[in-house]
């Protein structure tokens, strides 16, 4: 095999809750993630020695810097092939949205260069690389919802939960990004005013797997929404739009500025997106799909 297409998905975090932060500098932290396949995509060819990188999006650096970029250095590291890789990323999904696509990128880069030279390294290797990249890295070399602890590295595949099946997804970004660093040494100022407990991550993927979301909603929580709010007044307004609209859930995904909605179907999620649109403009980003 010379080349390959691979959709590059994004995830939003049903509960995110920062436990404090580490000795190493990183965050204690335990999520519930759950892919979403609205996806950039990546296009790989095997070529000369050397990483050649191109992108839709020119604000997007195509260096060293790229979180791509760096997936194929550590790759070519771990596999001596004398060869090298082209890679082309049309980017439909927005930089610094909280969904983690640059890091699905990473991931997505890593499965495609090991399945293009006939999967030289195990999963495991893959995962200890993708650790070294960044945080939500490793998530996006699973399929399928996950328990997600440490800083990240940690990752529990699990079921899909049965309160989210057949439900709609709507997915806003407003048109700004967020600093993931930034949010996260602005949470530092607030930790003495978190009042999350440990487990959440565990309560909430528990009532999902029974199948009540009703009995679920209290337990959807993310530590960034209140220093993410404080600056950005707009992103709670969205939520309390979506929820007074229709939602049975809405919340900020990451560290922002994406806010999801669950809706009863995808009908309702995109009665809700043309509601929000109504209201907000035409301006940003926003896409539905079903669960």
């Amino acid at each position: 095999m010379n080349a390959l297409t691979l959709a590059s998905p994004c995830k939003v975090n049903l509960c995110l809750n920062i436990l404090g932060r580490r000795e190493d500098g990183f965050h204690e932290l335990e999520s519930l993630m759950l892919p979403v396949p609205i996806s950039d995509e990546l296009r790989m060819e095997r070529g000369e020695a050397g990483v050649r990188l191109s992108c839709s999006d020119p604000h997007l650096p195509v260096d060293g810097s790229n979180l791509v970029y760096q997936a194929a250095r550590v790759f070519f590291g771990a596999v001596v092939t004398g060869e090298g890789i082209t890679i082309h990323m049309q980017k439909n999904l927005p930089l610094a949205a909280g969904i983690g696509a640059g890091s699905a990128n990473a991931a997505y880069a890593l499965r495609g260069l090991n399945e293009l030279w006939g999967r030289p390294l195990s999963d495991n290797s893959l995962r200890n690389l993708a650790s070294g990249i960044g945080s939500d890295v490793p998530f996006f070399l699973a399929d399928g919802p996950a328990i997600v602890t440490g800083r990240g590295e940690k990752i529990r595949v699990l079921e899909p939960m049965a309160s989210l099946s057949n439900l709609g997804l709507l997915m806003v970004n407003p048109g700004f990004g967020v600093s993931t660093p930034w949010a996260y040494r602005q949470f530092a100022s607030h930790l003495n005013m978190n009042k999350s407990k440990k487990g959440m991550a565990d309560s909430l993927a528990d009532e999902l797997a029974r199948g009540s979301l009703e009995n679920a909603k209290g337990l959807f929580f993310n530590s960034l929404e209140k220093p993410v709010f404080e600056k950005h007044a707009v992103l709670p307004v969205i939520r309390d739009f979506l929820e007074s609209n229709g939602a049975l859930v809405a919340m900020m995904s990451g560290s922002g500025a994406t806010v999801f909605a669950l809706t009863s179907g995808r009908p309702e999620a995109e009665a809700l997106r043309a509601k929000y649109h109504g209201r907000f403009g035409q301006a940003g980003w926003s896409r539905t799909v079903l669960l």
